[in-house]
């Protein structure tokens, strides 16, 4: 990879990390609050390569707040289950009420 490349992957470690326990973001808010709106795949990608970084990819959902990464979990329901484990309800793959656990990037940081 370009090391410009790894740079932002960096970067969306750093914010990925601030996000609060009991709450989630979305690919898309970290890639605008990081001046690249149009690059949600691209923290999709970061996050996959997260593992053994100590960053919390469980709390990065799509807009909808589907929980499209959890097949790069270890175990069948590890992403759901990390994030049931901070109070967060998750019904057929996807947050219940995320308004009320969504957190935004750029309106805390």
């Amino acid at each position: 990879m370009k090391p410009e490349t790894l740079n932002f992957f960096d970067k969306v470690y750093e914010v990925a990390k601030q996000i609060p326990f009991g709450r989630v973001t979305s690919y898309g808010a970290i890639a605008k609050y990081l001046g690249a709106a149009k690059s949600a795949r691209m923290v999709g990608y970061a996050m996959n390569g997260s593992h053994g970084k100590d960053v919390p990819a469980h709390r990065v959902v799509n807009r909808k707040g589907l929980l499209t990464g959890k097949h790069h979990f270890d175990g069948t329901n590890l992403m759901q289950q990390l994030l049931e484990s901070e109070g967060i309800e998750v019904v057929d793959n996807q947050i219940q009420n995320l308004d009320l656990v969504y957190w935004d990037p750029s309106e805390y940081l």
